[in-house]
Parts: structure tokens; sequence; C-alpha cells
């Protein structure tokens, strides 16, 4: 897993050993088994190890190709290092040990950049070529591994986190606008900026070019997603039998590892098939599992508590199974310090997976993870079904762009932002980025109902997934586990994309006759429909219990809507509405109190809007005034 850091100084000045030792030390958590530093006149590169492949010297970092030429400092893991190093050693390299860094670094000597693209696994690489002059950085297909950089045209740093970045002399920490107008539209980023100005995050697929010639960072993108070529002529049988079948691959491949590896278990079906395939290849599994203190919670949120469907699945598959109860008063204590470690604000209410993965640390290093099968198979069917009767794109853009301002409409912005803010703005700016998601891709159509759900499970794949994975990153590296995603393997995501979305969504040939003028009640429809992933439902089969197989999805989410009327209310207002409150230089202190109101007075549920606003004032106090917390 690791945190890597580095500094390169286009215009030849030396670098200060103790300049990169600060950096590193900043991500200690994330590599508490060790650091090394290669550091040479204008370059220099740091790592934070987590040992997981090969937990002696041999595996340490950075490292040097045996010829000498390239030296890498890398963060992640290659489940496929073992084919990668056969075929090295048949063209003449040799190896002293058996980590998958030095398969890359061998890899760089044999083939150069481009063999990045042959990695099956997650990673951020930096990689400088001593010959050419030249520093690399690529990150992994999908975006499993964060990787920020930041240039003012004399030198690149970058980091697997921002507050790397942030202890670079030369650094000063502005907002960025921009980013902020998006968070509080989307709960999300679209683009790779982030709050720092500055910052930007490299994006996923993507590698990084840089020598003192260079006057720029040249980015050259070598993968993406493709929905728009599925094979219409698989059987939905055939598709169910690979899906099974390349599944059981992705998670025994992912079991490689030194050290003891472990399964997040909630009660649905995609961790739980992922418990169901680790478990045949390990004699007693390890499983963790975060419940919710129910006691004062009412409504819809009554069934968030998922422990029972997790102790069922526990004691079917014979796990050493590990549970954690979270209650309201557990959100104040670990608001300001998962707002450090997430630096980058994105996606959802995040504080039960800071939770269960420092539970899970304290029994292994490595935890698998089920993210990725409901963008891959269709999980979220109730938004699909809002766009998939568009007429054409503009009416696609005008529904879907309506859903996805999840947390402030743009005719809201002028009450949502101070003055000040609102001035510098560009309140078309969210709208112009939620597009170009859809426009830079030139291959995707929008004449057919099926042509809009391929459109979508894009537009979430390269969106809202990306924000799930650093989350995911950020939090458990918190803890210094490692978490890992079989749905994200290559084999697998490469069919799941060729797979007709007919056979992904159970209920599409009902839909599609549906005359949605004729319900009173459009979104309650929308909901109703829970058809998605069906194909992998039924590949699952054999692997679980019927009950889990056939249960209603559910997101893993504590029941904040009631706990922000009752236990914490008062902690809300206090932080929210006081004289001390940072973040109301830029947001209006008059449209948070009118929010607040709104929920504490069950009007409107804006327990994920609350949620955002407690987060950007943390993370005003952390970063912009460099408050401390107990």
């Amino acid at each position: 897993m690791c945190g890597v850091a580095g500094i390169f100084n286009l215009n030849g000045a030396p670098i200060a050993r103790q300049t990169i030792k600060k950096m590193a030390d900043t991500m200690a958590h994330r590599g508490p088994d060790g650091e090394g530093f290669f550091i040479e006149n204008n370059i220099a590169l740091a790592h934070r190890r987590l040992a997981i492949l090969d937990v002696s010297e041999r595996g340490a970092q950075p490292m040097s190709s045996h010829d000498g030429d390239w030296v890498i400092s890398f963060n992640g893991c290659i489940y496929n290092y073992l084919e990668l190093q056969q075929e090295l050693r048949s063209k003449g390299h040799s190896f002293v040990s058996t980590s998958d860094t030095e398969v890359i670094s061998e890899g760089l000597a044999a083939y150069g950049p481009s063999f990045f693209e042959r990695l099956n696994g997650m990673f951020v690489v930096a990689a400088w070529h001593k010959k050419e002059n030249t520093l690399y950085l690529s990150r992994d297909r999908f975006g499993v591994k964060p990787l920020y950089y930041w240039f003012n045209h004399k030198s690149l740093v970058f980091a697997s986190e921002v507050k790397a970045i942030i202890a670079h002399p030369d650094y000063k920490i502005g907002v960025d606008l921009d980013a902020l107008n998006q968070y509080f539209t989307f709960q999300n980023v679209f683009t790779y900026n982030t709050l720092f100005k500055g910052v930007t995050m490299l994006p996923p697929a993507n590698t990084v070019k840089i020598n003192s010639l260079s006057n720029h960072v040249h980015h050259y993108s070598w993968w993406d997603y493709n929905f728009t070529e599925p094979d219409n002529n698989m059987s939905f049988d055939e598709a169910k039998e690979e899906t099974k079948r390349l599944f059981s691959n992705a998670v025994a491949r992912q079991m490689v590892s030194d050290v003891p590896v472990g399964s997040y278990l909630s009660g649905g079906m995609d961790s739980g098939s992922i418990a169901a395939v680790a478990s045949k290849h390990v004699s007693r599994l390890t499983t963790f599992t975060a419940g919710f203190d129910m006691s004062e919670v009412t409504g819809v949120e009554a069934n968030y508590d998922e422990r029972r469907d997790a102790e069922l699945m526990a004691n079917h598959f014979k796990t050493e199974h590990y549970e954690q109860v979270i209650n309201a008063g557990d959100l104040s204590w670990s608001l300001p310090r998962l707002v450090y470690h997430l630096e980058d604000l994105r996606v959802g209410m995040s504080y039960p997976n800071y939770y269960i993965s420092r539970l899970a640390s304290k029994f292994v290093k490595v935890c698998l993870q089920g993210t990725g099968g409901d963008e891959l198979y269709g999980g979220y069917p109730w938004r699909y079904y809002r766009v998939f009767k568009s007429l054409n794109q503009s009416e696609f853009f005008d529904n879907y762009y309506g859903f996805w301002q999840r947390l402030v409409a743009d005719e809201d912005k002028k009450r949502l932002f101070t003055k000040d803010v609102f001035s510098k703005i560009d309140l078309r700016g969210p709208r112009d980025v939620f597009e170009r998601v859809f426009t830079f891709n030139e291959k995707l159509k929008y004449d057919t109902p099926e042509h809009h759900i391929e459109n979508s499970l894009y537009f979430e794949i390269k969106t809202f997934l990306p924000g799930l994975l650093l989350v995911g990153d950020k939090l458990a590296m918190a803890s210094g586990l490692e978490e890992r995603f079989p749905f994200l393997d290559n084999d697998l995501v490469n069919f799941s994309q060729k797979i007709p979305v007919r056979h992904k969504l159970g209920n599409l040939e009902n839909r599609l006759k549906i005359d949605e003028n004729s319900y009173g009640d459009k979104r309650k429809t929308y909901q109703e429909f829970d058809d998605g992933k069906n194909v992998l439902r039924k590949a699952m089969m054999d692997f679980l219990p019927e009950r889990i197989i056939n249960r209603k999805k559910q997101g893993f989410s504590a029941p904040d809507e009631s706990w922000y009327r009752g236990e914490n209310a008062q902690y809300i207002k206090d932080l929210l509405l006081s004289k001390k409150t940072v973040s109301s230089e830029f947001i209006d202190p008059a449209y948070v109190e009118h929010i607040i109101h709104e929920h504490m007075d069950k009007r409107i549920n804006h327990r994920l809007l609350i949620w955002s606003f407690m987060n950007f004032e943390w993370w005003c106090k952390i970063f912009l005034n460099n408050e401390k917390f107990d």
C-alpha cells in the first residue's frame, strides 16, 4: 500500500533532505513499517512503507532497476505480478525479491512507460528515468490509489496525500472556488481540481511525463471504460457463467499477500460474495461489520443496521467475525479526524467507513471491499430510469443534471454563497463540467433507452465511483490498512462492459412499457424498481443464502436524519451557527441556519447538505486556520 511523495526542480535547484522527509512524515500513517528516500541533485523520491508482499528489506523502496536506469516509488498492489515476473525472466531479467515492486522496476527497464498499461492492480508509480532525466507519474485504470501534484513551472511536487504537498515550503494554501462550487452541487468534484488551490489529482489511467526542458505537465490517457459496444449475441446464461468464473478468479488473485487478509461483510450481496469466495482460500477468514445504535431511530432508517444479515453470512461461511456498533455520539469525535485524513472532500456520510477500517486494522493489514459491483452491473436502476426515456442528448442532460445536483441547485447558489464568493464563481461551471464527462467520450450515443443507460453507467463509474474509492483509500490508510477491490479486476471489468443492459436490469422490458404519466408520485415509481445487478445476482446464487440474494439494496449509511434531529442537534448548531464558524467566509450563515431549521422541523431531510456543511467547516478549521483537535 504505502505512500509516495516527490519533488522535481526543473530549474536544477538541489533538494534538501529535510524538505522531502517532512513531506513523507505527514503520511506516516500510510506506511508505519518504514521509510526510504532517493535524492539526487534536483530530484527526490520518498516512500512510506506498509509491508504486504516480501516484508523483508529486499522489498524496501525507492527501488532501482538492476540496470540502474530507473528508480521508482510505488503505492498499491499488482495482482498479475507473478505472470509478469515469469515473462520478464524469459527476457533475461533476474529478481532478488518476491515483491511486485521489483516487477514494475524491471518491467520499466524492459518496456518503458508502456508497461503501466499491462498492470492488473491498483497503483500509483513515480518513476525517475536517469538517462532521460525524466519523471513519469502513472495511476491505475480505475483510480483506486490517489496521487496529487502541484506545479508552479519551476517545481513539480507530488504525493499520495495533499498534506504532504502542503508541507513543501513554497506552497501557500488557498481555496479553489470552482471545486467548492462543484462540491456543493454534486457533493463531489467531477474535474481533477481539489479544494486546495493549484493542487490537481492525476486522472485514472493517465501518465505524466516531465523533464527539465518541459514548461508544462504533459498527460496522456491510455485506457477508458467503454459500455457502448455490448455483445448483443451474448445469452443471459453466458453472461452469468462468465461473470461467476471471472469474479472467482479476481477474488483469488487479490488474496495474494504475505500478511493476514480479511474482508468487510455487510448484509449485502457484493461483500457477501467476496467473503464466500475468499473463505475458500483461507481456513478461517476474518470479517468485519459496523452496525448502528437504533434505539432512537424511526422511519426508513430503522432498517439501516445490517448486522443481522452479516451475522447470518458469517455463520454460513464460518468466518471469525467482529462487529462495531456506532452511535450518534461517535460523529463529533471522528469528524475532524476524518476530514484531516480525507482532505479532498467527496461523496457520502463516510464516518462509518472510518470506524470499520479502524476496527479491521487491529486484526489484518489487508481487507477486501465490495465497491465497484454497482457501477459495473447496474446497481442504481432508480437513477437510470429517470433518464432512459429521454428523446435526445439535450433532454438526457437536462434530466440527469437535475438529479445529480445532490446538494444545492444552481438557482439557490446566490443564497448559499456569500456575496464575495458568489461574485467570483461561474454559475454555469458545474453544468459545463457535468456535460464534459459525456462529450469527452465521442463513442456515446443518445438514440435509445439502452444508450441512455449505458451513458449513465459510464457517467457514474467516471464520477461517483472515484469518489467512493478516494474515501476508501484515505480512511483505511488512516489506520494503516490496505483495501482491495475484487470487482475492479481488469478481466472482470473488461467482460462486464460487454454485457447488454437487458441482462443487468431485470425489469427493463417491463419498464419500457410503463407510462410514467400514469403515476402520481414519479419518484416513488423510480424507487420501486430495485432490479439492478440481475445477472450478478444470478451468478452469485451458488455462493450466497437466498435471503441475501433477494435482499433489497441498501447503502452503508448511518441513520443521520434521525441523529441530526436528536443527540447531534446541538453539536451541529454549535459547529455551524457560531461566531467561531470559519466557513462563514464562504457560505452564508443565514442559508445554513435556514437549512438546519428545515431539517430539525422535519420539513425536509437535509442530512447530506448538513454533512457537507460540517465537513467544509472542519476543512476550513484544519487546513486554513491550522486549528488542532483533541
